[in-house]
């Protein structure tokens, strides 16, 4: 029986255009190597680097650009979060049945943008018991420890937690440690029809 939902942020509640940020920047200048771009990234997804410190080094990779620009093409990953989702899990929440906890990848300015564009994220985020961002707990999926220490951390029984996540090498580290997982496609599902799909458990 399942007891604690755990839910991804990006493709599971918020779109993304996951390609953008790489696209915007190269529009800005050349860039030698997309890959310095992933690389900043993960240091910043996990609070390695400030976010002036992460400004500062693509200044470095692109001079003529402004911080305004840079900073919009950084979060040019994020688009709309449609309401029904977030109508979705207030309900869940209001139902009580379910211990709720969000686990994201998310850095500095990301979360500063969905702060200041999604005008119900506060609500959103109170609907959680606990609201884990990579950049505060400097984890980041998909290593095995940040499941661990979510695990710990809210005494949870594998066995009767369920992880939704849109990225696979994310919902297969979860399953090692024997969560139940729901490796959802945000092109063709959608989170809202988790007791559909997953009915066998939930």
């Amino acid at each position: 029986m399942i007891k604690t939902l755990v839910f991804d942020f990006g493709d599971v509640f918020i779109n993304l255009d996951k390609p953008a940020t790489e696209r915007e920047f190269l529009k800005l200048g050349e860039i030698s190597s997309v890959s310095e771009i992933q690389r900043l990234n993960k240091r910043y997804e996990v609070g390695a680097i400030s976010t002036q410190e992460l400004i500062t080094s693509f200044q470095t990779l692109v001079p003529e650009a402004s911080k305004n620009e840079i900073i919009n093409a950084w979060n040019a990953i994020l688009k709309d979060f449609p309401k029904h989702r977030f109508e979705f899990i207030k309900k869940i929440a209001s139902e009580q049945q379910y211990k709720l906890i969000l686990l994201s990848n998310t850095n500095e300015l990301h979360i500063k943008w969905i702060a200041e564009h999604i005008p119900f994220f506060e609500e959103f985020k109170s609907c959680f018991d606990i609201f884990y961002l990579s950049h505060q707990i400097q984890m980041r999926k998909p290593n095995t420890e940040i499941f661990e220490f979510v695990l710990n951390q809210n005494k949870l029984n594998p066995t009767e937690t369920l992880f939704i996540d849109d990225t696979k090498e994310n919902t297969d580290a979860a399953a090692s440690l024997g969560i139940h997982t729901w490796n959802n496609n945000p092109k063709t599902e959608d989170v809202t029809s988790l007791f559909t799909t997953k009915s066998d458990i939930l």
